[in-house]
């Protein structure tokens, strides 16, 4: 039987745009090329775990537009369950232009949209078959209430969870988030969350310790090309990165987030599945697009084997 993942996050509809360079203000530059497609935090975890085989289901919230009626459809086209996917009258759905430059690295803003009409009455909503799940994964596209408000009830009914403490927010109560299982920030938000410096490798354990003497069991520090860091109370591991040349870093993180909550509820190995999750989202880079450049399950078996090939 396949473990049950929810997803109690974000979607949004990706508007990406290849280009050489941005603009200066007032300047007006053609780009080489345009393609629409689906993310969110949430819905790219979602979809990614999904792909490689976890049953999935999501709980978020779309606009009653033309992108909302296409979320809801790419959703149920990757097989996640879409019980707890709400509609909210007279909002747009959420979207992010997005950026991508020859190198692959990319630019993104968001606009939440209905996303930010999540609640904590829709936790409640979903009660009973969140309460059926082996594990729960955040972010931070929509309400902190709501983020706080999962993270309790999943630690009233003893369900792990994952918090991606992403995109960075300031005003993050870290008393709130110590329930959590799993925190898994980059650099950045490692810095915002502590206010403490993370330009090295020992400032990132330093600061990710502080978080750990806090409550949280595990910090998983992501760090790009450089991989990421595992830091638990008595130990410290880099999970090395799998080099390969981008395309596109566009999801690459919620790859890897992803990814690691499907091989973790598998197996309950912390760095085996990291170590899994590198590969999953090194991959996924060479490949334009968000979700559309996620491997299924015997795509990701036949990336790994042709490694050992070479």
């Amino acid at each position: 039987m396949a473990h049950r993942i929810a997803v109690v996050g974000s979607n949004m509809t990706d508007l990406v745009t290849s280009i050489v360079r941005m603009p200066a203000p007032g300047e007006t530059l053609e780009a080489p090329s345009f393609f629409m497609g689906f993310g969110g935090k949430g819905a790219n975890q979602a979809v990614a775990a999904g792909k490689l085989g976890a049953d999935v289901m999501m709980v978020t919230k779309v606009g009653d537009d033309v992108f909302g009626q296409s979320t809801i459809r790419n959703l149920k086209d990757n097989g996640i369950d879409i019980t707890h996917v709400g509609t909210v009258p007279g909002k747009s759905s959420g979207v992010a232009p997005i950026f991508v430059d020859e190198h692959g690295e990319n630019s993104i803003l968001i606009i939440k949209g209905a996303n930010n009409e999540l609640k904590p009455a829709d936790i409640d909503a979903a009660s009973e078959d969140l309460k059926r799940c082996d594990l729960i994964l955040m972010q931070l596209e929509v309400p902190l209430e709501t983020v706080y408000y999962t993270i309790a009830f999943a630690d009233r009914h003893g369900i792990e969870t994952i918090l991606n403490p992403a995109p960075a927010v300031p005003g993050l109560d870290a008393t709130q988030v110590t329930k959590a299982t799993f925190l898994v920030p980059n650099e950045t938000e490692l810095a915002l969350l502590t206010g403490l410096p993370t330009g090295t490798d020992a400032e990132i354990e330093t600061a990710a310790r502080s978080l750990i003497a806090r409550g949280i069991r595990t910090v998983i520090v992501t760090l790009g090309s450089r991989g990421a860091r595992l830091i638990t109370a008595d130990r410290a591991t880099l999970i090395e990165p799998l080099k390969v040349k981008p395309k596109d870093t566009t999801g690459a993180g919620d790859a890897f987030i992803g990814s690691f909550a499907r091989f973790y509820v598998e197996s309950r190995e912390i760095e085996a599945s990291l170590r899994k999750a590198a590969l999953y989202a090194a991959d996924s880079i060479t490949r334009e697009g968000t979700q559309k450049s996620y491997a299924d399950a015997n795509e990701f078996e036949k990336f790994v084997a042709g490694l050992g090939a070479q």
